[in-house]
């Protein structure tokens, strides 16, 4: 931990799906004075996400179902198209995608490729998001996909030409970041490229 932030107080404001505590800390600026500021702190673990894509058919595999912050925020149906995606629990990363892929998508992936970790929003959650590639193919369906009963999920599993996937994101369609941050990477990296 940095010696430039000092902790004055941690209060826990709330602590059922993750933790959110309200933390008074000073940090030291760059000119070595220190300055005191109170944050609301979301602690909700980490996750993992993944885009499964297919070279030959110009595909790739998402999920759709009900997002109630959206919904509150102005997404009328409160729908929301993702790529697949789970916080780790005691799983590492890989693991952790793996599994949801699973669950949510009915495909065993073989070959993943970390390709990145992010912060996704940093002034508030902690958040960080691991994020992987994989090719599949109709070989690597094992399942029905849909999520799991006992964790109320409702998903339906979507399988999108690429281009149109991309459009999506200019129309509205799809407005997840970790969805767009991957199909942009496989759209600067030619994942899809023959």
């Amino acid at each position: 931990m940095s010696e430039n932030v000092k902790i004055i107080s941690s209060r826990v404001l709330s602590d059922n799906w993750g933790k959110l505590n309200k933390v008074k800390y000073e940090t030291q600026l760059k000119d070595g004075s220190w300055q005191t500021q109170e944050r609301e702190v979301y602690n909700r673990g980490n996750g993992a996400a993944i885009l499964l894509y297919n070279k030959a058919r110009q595909t790739v595999i998402l999920t759709e179902q009900f997002r109630l912050p959206t919904w509150f925020n102005g997404n009328a149906d409160g729908m929301m198209i993702e790529a697949p995606a789970g916080l780790l629990d005691e799983y590492d990363p890989e693991e952790c995608i793996r599994r949801e892929t699973e669950e949510e998508t009915g495909y065993t992936v073989t070959d993943i490729k970390r390709i990145m970790e992010v912060y996704m929003s940093p002034g508030s959650v902690t958040e960080i998001l691991y994020f992987f590639v994989a090719a599949y193919s109709d070989a690597m369906k094992t399942g029905d996909g849909g999520g799991l009963d006992k964790e109320q999920e409702n998903i339906e599993v979507l399988e999108l030409n690429f281009d149109k996937a991309l459009k999506m994101i200019y129309s509205g369609e799809i407005k997840d970041a970790k969805t767009i941050m991957l199909l942009q990477y496989a759209q600067i990296h030619s994942l899809l490229n023959p």
